[in-house]
């Protein structure tokens, strides 16, 4: 199974105590910078979530029907919120990702899942995935397969004949320049998005984070750096 890469923040406490009330109103500034689909735009579905993950959700939504933005999925959401709440977003973003039976590139819609936490929801679990998480899609679109990019090249043997073939292909410097650089693509929309929610709510600290990569902030940098 491919592994999962994540974005977390961390939101300031806010000095009045209420931080409750206003969980909410931040996770709609962070939405309003998400950088939606141009095929797909809109928000496209909402959960809420009670105690834990395992739990049947109180509410579902599917937005698919109308564009829907930041707002009107908060304003859905706002009479469920509780300490003991999370709220499940979907959405699709563009990223770059490489066509394995053509070997064409293709800028297009992937899933993404942002999550608000309440502050007890799930025993506290934002104490250490986050007030608010970001599902970002396979790790590979920010750091390749195999550890082919970054300044070490491949890091592991083929998994399988497929990722052989891959591999062998990548020997030629046009199709390994062309990987960097739509992986590059997949990076800098991450970067961008991380700067606007920085600059548009109180955030204490943020992670990125990768079920695969020891440190998956210090891999994208190294990607970045290789020319």
């Amino acid at each position: 199974m491919a592994n999962r890469a994540y974005l977390r923040f961390w939101i300031v406490d806010d000095p009045t105590g209420s931080r409750q009330a206003l969980i909410l109103d931040r996770f709609e500034k962070l939405l309003e910078t998400v950088p939606l689909s141009v095929e797909r735009p809109g928000f496209a579905s909402l959960v809420i979530r009670a105690f834990n993950f395992s739990e049947t959700p109180v509410s579902e939504y599917d937005l698919r029907g109308t564009p829907c933005g930041a707002a009107d999925v908060i304003a859905l959401a706002r009479p469920y919120m509780a300490p003991d709440t999370a709220c499940e977003v979907g959405a699709s973003w563009d990223l770059w990702q490489r066509d394995a039976d053509t070997g064409a590139w293709r800028l297009g819609p992937e899933p993404l899942l942002i999550t608000c936490h309440g502050e007890s929801y799930d025993d506290g679990t934002a104490v250490e995935s986050g007030d608010i998480q970001a599902d970002l899609g396979f790790e590979h679109f920010f750091t390749g397969h195999a550890g082919l990019l970054g300044s070490h090249g491949a890091r592991s043997a083929p998994a399988d004949p497929v990722e052989a073939e891959f591999l062998a292909l990548m020997l030629h410097e046009e199709h390994l320049h062309e990987y960097y650089e739509k992986t590059r693509l997949n990076i800098q929309t991450l970067l961008k998005w991380v700067r606007a929610a920085e600059q548009a709510l109180p955030v204490e600290h943020y992670q990125l984070w990768s079920e695969g990569e020891e440190n998956f902030e210090a891999r994208l940098d190294e990607i970045l750096a290789v020319h």
